[in-house]
């Protein structure tokens, strides 16, 4: 064998890696903080599920104006970015999605839902949207839905009558009922409701309801039930007893904004009132409510988005951060 030969047998392993490393990966949805220590599941996905499409407050990660290690990471580096908490809803078995919360991130969110889906309506991409209430991350995607962008087709979004109130009576949302773009449907709080194979029960709680009320859901599935609230001030000023409806549900997943108090300097949690996870922690410690919650809807201030040592903590207890990605059979 000649020199040159051996030199081409010695590089070409080498060079095999080099090739496999910028294969192109399937689209899916944005990568997982590495401060969660809970491993992938390989589990075969069940035809009725609801999937995590975000996990992040309202500003997302990066964080605008955000000048810490966590924000400055994800501007360089795309997979570490967190997109804005929002919940998909699949039933493999008739076909259909539905999305809980139109955020920022919207085309994103629709593009994982929809993955496998057999056919998709270019301009219908979403049996449903199913709005919580009128913070900039729950309802602005909405916009996209617009002419400027897809000019959907009658998008069916569902939401409680003051929600729909505000949408009817501002610009540009006003603008996408009068094109036909959405096709707004008024969901009354506390009153379960039929959405294809689900049934979906808005559950008002506190929150600072500027513009219009704050729900959050339950969903039955043919086997399942699932508890999502991504927003509320105070467990103590709800009119239910959170232990109670998380131990009505299999899975729950709720408020995680913060964690501690001290997370935002300058500004008072008086003013942005929400649980700290240790409330809830206290709340629901029961031993039966062990591995039903995954916290969501966390502030790029949140600590467990990034320190390994507080995630294992966390989960030693029995609770997780919720990750994108993640499946829950219904």
């Amino acid at each position: 064998m000649t020199s040159r030969a051996k030199r081409f047998w010695r590089v070409l392993p080498v060079l095999g890696v080099f090739i496999a490393s910028f294969q192109a990966r399937p689209a899916g949805p944005a990568s997982v903080s590495l401060a969660d220590p809970s491993p992938v599941s390989s589990q075969p996905v069940p035809a009725a599920h609801a999937i995590v499409l975000g996990i992040a407050q309202d500003g997302g990660i990066p964080h605008i104006g955000c000048r810490q290690p966590l924000c400055v990471s994800a501007r360089r580096d795309p997979s570490r970015r967190q997109r804005v908490a929002s919940m998909g809803l699949v039933d493999d078995a008739s076909g259909e999605r539905f999305l809980i919360d139109a955020t920022p991130d919207l085309p994103a969110q629709l593009e994982s839902l929809n993955q496998g889906r057999a056919r998709i309506d270019g301009r219908r991409p979403v049996d449903g949207i199913l709005l919580t209430h009128a913070h900039i991350g729950h309802y602005t995607g909405l916009m996209y839905l617009g002419r400027e962008a897809l000019g959907a087709d009658h998008v069916a979004v569902l939401a409680t009558p003051r929600m729909a109130a505000f949408l009817r009576g501002n610009q540009p949302w006003a603008q996408l009922l009068a094109l036909g773009q959405i096709d707004l449907r008024e969901v009354e709080p506390g009153r379960e409701f039929q959405l294809g194979r689900f049934r979906v029960t808005p559950l008002p709680v506190p929150h600072r309801d500027e513009r219009s009320d704050t729900v959050g859901f339950r969903v039955r599935g043919p086997s399942r039930t699932l508890l999502y609230i991504p927003d509320v001030d105070k467990w103590e000023r709800w009119d239910r007893n959170v232990a109670d409806e998380v131990a009505a549900a299999d899975t729950a997943l709720l408020d995680g904004t913060f964690e501690n108090e001290a997370e935002i300097p300058g500004r008072t949690l008086a003013d942005i009132p929400h649980p700290l996870v240790g409330e809830t922690l206290s709340l629901l410690a029961a031993p039966a409510l062990r591995g039903r919650v995954r916290f969501i809807h966390l502030n790029h201030t949140n600590r467990l988005l990034w320190d390994g040592n507080a995630a294992r903590s966390l989960q030693v207890r029995g609770f997780r951060v919720a990750r994108d990605g993640d499946v829950f059979p219904l």
